[in-house]
């Protein structure tokens, strides 16, 4: 339902409603979302080099990622559980910056898109990152969380032009 304000998960009297996707096409649909997580040099390093104590920091935020990926839908209340065919973090070491960017990619073939799932998988993998490096680094900094593109569905492909 969308409504004179153009929110679509609120109903005519301002309640919060889950939207009706029923009658929406089929399509492909895939969101790329990315995050950066900026920390000390020797904090960078030391996930470079595989040293933190905790074990593979890039491994396991990519499991996170992927985890949290399949969990959107029990994570934000209006959210639409929706089968994911494809869910992927990629990581890029900035040694330059002290920082890692991260992006999630994800893809359904369905009725609704993925744009949560994206978001939501690149933020858990950053908290992850920052929860196995916290010991070592108490002022790392998660940042720059946004969708850089989506593709499908009936409003098209969608490119974030400031990024």
């Amino acid at each position: 339902m969308d409504n004179s304000n153009g929110f679509t998960h609120f109903d005519q009297e301002g309640a919060a409603i889950m939207v009706d996707v029923g009658g929406k096409e089929v399509t492909v649909r895939q969101a790329i979302a990315k995050g950066r997580i900026a920390m000390t040099p020797a904090c960078f390093e030391a996930v470079r080099q595989g040293t933190i104590g905790k074990g593979d920091v890039l491994g396991v935020a990519r499991i996170a990622g992927i985890m949290a990926v399949k969990k959107t839908s029990s994570l934000i209340p209006l959210c639409h559980a929706i089968p994911i065919e494809k869910a992927g973090l990629d990581f890029v070491l900035l040694p330059e910056e002290a920082a890692i960017e991260a992006a999630c990619t994800v893809k359904t073939t369905g009725i609704t898109g993925v744009e949560m799932e994206a978001l939501t998988g690149v933020t858990m993998a950053l908290l992850t990152i920052y929860d196995m490096c916290k010991a070592l680094d108490k002022g790392i900094c998660i940042s720059e969380v946004y969708l850089l593109e989506k593709t499908g569905g009936k409003s098209g492909t969608y490119r974030n032009k400031e990024k």
